[in-house]
């Protein structure tokens, strides 16, 4: 009999597990290669995971809603197709709980819980029957938890599983110090709550896991960078002229519609070569000059969530390899089918209000990137304009940028020339040139 053992991928470099959110077979189950098995969460992107082999499914490891660290084994797949069809033992009870026993089907990740213990806790926790995950472990070390007190957390996660929302929530009881000089272990301030009283007809909407994670992290980045915001005018007939006279034929050869983006990410990615003290990020007193120019752009996800997909390498791209890039991720992230790399490694983003008709917007940084862009809505306006014989008035199309950027090691002076380099090359663009 051969059997394959399906592991938890490496979902990117930070990434140490990831949550099983739905399983699309169950023992017993015929799968072809690349049938999706299972689809999976991180804090970082959402993930299908199909199967590498043919086969019967013989095992499932770990249920719904089970954190899963990355290297375990999660499933059992025969690839004769034979087998049993049913989880027996120890590992049915692994299923059904989601839990991680510190033996049988488990003992890898018993093994790797039992390493980091040594290294994040002063006690060992060897005598503890329960399971941590990494993250709550790197928590507890960076907080100096005892293993006593950790297993006096109430665990919120499926069979009473410690999650990292259980440990900040055990940080706040603390009474060492005030709430309001806390830190969480990246080192930001754990803002108060508030109490908010409900009045009739209100109603109560959970946050999904998305929308949760991106308030952390808006929260994060508002308490790590001050944030500082610059706004100017740019001129862009010529670039309204030149893709109107070529988005038609565009849009015939290429199959895809010729959106104002791809010169966006063009002039931000030529601006950021010469400004490299923009494309950059923060650790700790450290300021790191990015060699790649990977630029992100927020999309609009049809649940009203956000996610930013990266063009890699953006400045070595010609603008039409710009475009057909921007429209596959675009594409991937409405239908749900990024893969974790197309989320990883950005060093500046750009985010579209011009999408929504609005003139500019001042947006969050996205850490640990020192910068974000805005680009508003194009429309008409009339504008003097110098000529030969004087001053004319006429009608061009102007947007506003604004460049939001972190005041620690980004300048009024830096982040004021970026950002009109950016819009005087929009304001050059060839209204002759080919693509």
């Amino acid at each position: 009999m051969a059997d394959f053992k399906l592991i938890m991928p490496k979902l990117g470099e930070s990434v140490q597990e990831a949550t099983i959110t739905r399983w699309a077979v169950k023992p017993g189950d015929m799968v072809l290669e690349d049938d999706v098995l299972l689809e999976i969460a991180t804090d970082k992107v959402d993930s299908d995971i199909p199967s590498p082999v043919a086969g019967k499914v013989l095992k499932i490891l770990f249920a719904e809603n089970a954190l899963v660290p990355v290297g375990e084994v999660i499933a059992v797949i025969n690839t004769e197709g034979e087998g049993v069809e049913e989880v027996a033992g120890e590992d049915k009870a692994v299923a059904e709980t989601g839990t991680v026993a510190p033996a049988g089907a488990a003992a890898g990740a018993a093994s790797v819980v039992a390493s980091a213990t040594a290294a994040v806790t002063k006690e060992s926790l060897k005598d503890s029957d329960r399971f941590y995950s990494p993250l709550v472990m790197s928590i507890a070390g960076k907080e100096n938890i005892t293993a006593t007190e950790l297993d006096t957390i109430q665990g919120t996660g499926t069979g009473g599983r410690v999650r990292k929302q259980d440990v900040l929530r055990y940080l706040e009881s603390r009474t060492e110090r005030p709430v309001s000089q806390r830190q969480e272990p990246a080192g930001r301030t754990i803002p108060a709550k508030t109490s908010v009283s409900l009045q009739p007809g209100d109603e109560i909407v959970e946050m999904d896991r998305m929308r949760k994670l991106i308030a952390e992290h808006m929260v994060m980045s508002k308490h790590t960078s001050p944030h500082v915001t610059n706004f100017v005018e740019a001129d862009v007939t010529n670039l309204v002229f030149w893709r109107d006279r070529i988005k038609d034929e565009f849009l015939k050869r290429e199959k895809i519609k010729l959106t104002f983006m791809p010169a966006f990410v063009e002039a931000t990615a030529r601006a950021l070569r010469e400004f490299p003290g923009v494309n950059a990020a923060v650790d700790g007193d450290r300021i790191i000059l990015r060699k790649s120019v990977n630029i992100g752009f927020a999309v609009a996800l049809k649940s009203g969530n956000l996610i930013v997909p990266v063009v890699k390498n953006a400045d070595q791209k010609s603008l039409l390899g710009i475009g057909v890039e921007l429209n596959r991720l675009a594409e991937a992230a409405r239908t749900s089918s990024l893969s974790p790399d197309d989320i990883q490694s950005g060093t500046f983003t750009i985010s579209n209000f011009g999408t929504f008709r609005n003139l500019t917007g001042t947006p969050i940084i996205n850490q640990p990137q020192v910068a974000i862009l805005a680009t508003g809505n194009i429309e008409k306006k009339p504008a003097v304009i110098e000529t030969p014989t004087g001053d004319v008035i006429a009608i061009r199309h102007k947007m506003i940028l604004s460049l939001s950027y972190d005041h620690r090691v980004v300048d009024g002076a830096l982040g004021g020339m970026f950002l009109r380099r950016i819009a005087d090359l929009l304001e050059g663009f060839e209204i002759d040139r080919a693509i």
